[in-house]
């Protein structure tokens, strides 16, 4: 927390002034007060990008490097304030770690950008046309060869890859992490073996019977729903559909 008082406009530009007038045995204490008297827009800037899957405390880190940055490029000759100067340096600090740490294996700056660009060109055409635009549309937009695309295409496979334990912010205060927020396991997984195996046993029912059980587990309607609308009665239905169950259980258990 930093607990300096505030300075004034001016007292920042004579603390500048000292700073570049300083020697090497007297900038770091100087350098480090215009840290401090910053922090807090570089938290603020921070917090923009919290929701992201870094820490805050990171990203201060992150912004605290575009603050040095600013520091040491701010040209007191010209007629702005610092904290505006360096408000885009250090967005621009924070964009650039995201942009690096998205990849999760190290991809040369070259196809980055070609990723990016693609992205943009993709988004553009896709709302022109309506639809997914083909490989040969993209590279004329692009003004690049086809085989250029396909090689974007291909690393952007490699793009963002994040931990399932990395920490997300919440509104509240907390802190939760993409894991937290994956649904449980789906039960009617473990019954996909089955289904599997009952798929040829499906396909020799006559049409009725079938029509009945998709009716009745796919569609959800009860026995008198399905007598209705394949006008024939509630008994009727239920023997069908005992008999199909029994049929396929007994083909299960043989397999």
């Amino acid at each position: 927390m930093n607990d300096r008082a505030t300075l004034s406009k001016d007292e920042v530009r004579s603390l500048f002034e000292a700073y570049r007038a300083a020697g090497p045995g007297e900038q770091p204490a100087l350098r480090e007060q215009l840290v401090e008297q910053h922090i807090g827009l570089v938290e603020f800037l921070a917090r923009r990008f919290r929701n992201r899957g870094e820490p805050l405390e990171d990203l201060v880190q992150v912004g605290t490097i575009g603050l040095l940055k600013a520091i040491e490029r701010f040209d007191l000759e010209r007629e702005v304030e610092f904290s505006t100067y360096a408000t885009p340096t250090i967005v621009g600090e924070l964009k650039r770690h995201f942009r690096d740490k998205g990849w999760a294996v190290r991809v040369p700056r070259r196809l980055q950008e070609l990723h990016l660009e693609l992205t943009k060109v993709v988004g553009h055409l896709g709302q022109d046309l309506g639809r997914s635009p083909t490989v040969p549309e993209i590279a004329r937009s692009m003004g690049t060869a086809e085989e250029t695309v396909l090689e974007g295409l291909e690393i952007a496979q490699a793009y963002n890859f994040t931990s399932l334990d990395a920490p997300i912010d919440t509104d509240d205060g907390g802190s939760t992490s993409f894991a937290d927020q994956l649904g449980e396991d789906d039960e009617h997984l473990e019954n996909l073996e089955y289904r599997a195996s009952l798929a040829p046993e499906m396909a020799k029912l006559p049409d009725r019977e079938r029509k009945i059980l998709y009716l009745r587990f796919f569609k959800g309607l009860t026995q008198s729903e399905i007598a209705e609308r394949l006008d024939i009665s509630q008994m009727h239905v239920s023997r069908l559909l005992n008999r199909t169950l029994a049929n396929l259980r007994h083909a299960l258990e043989e397999e």
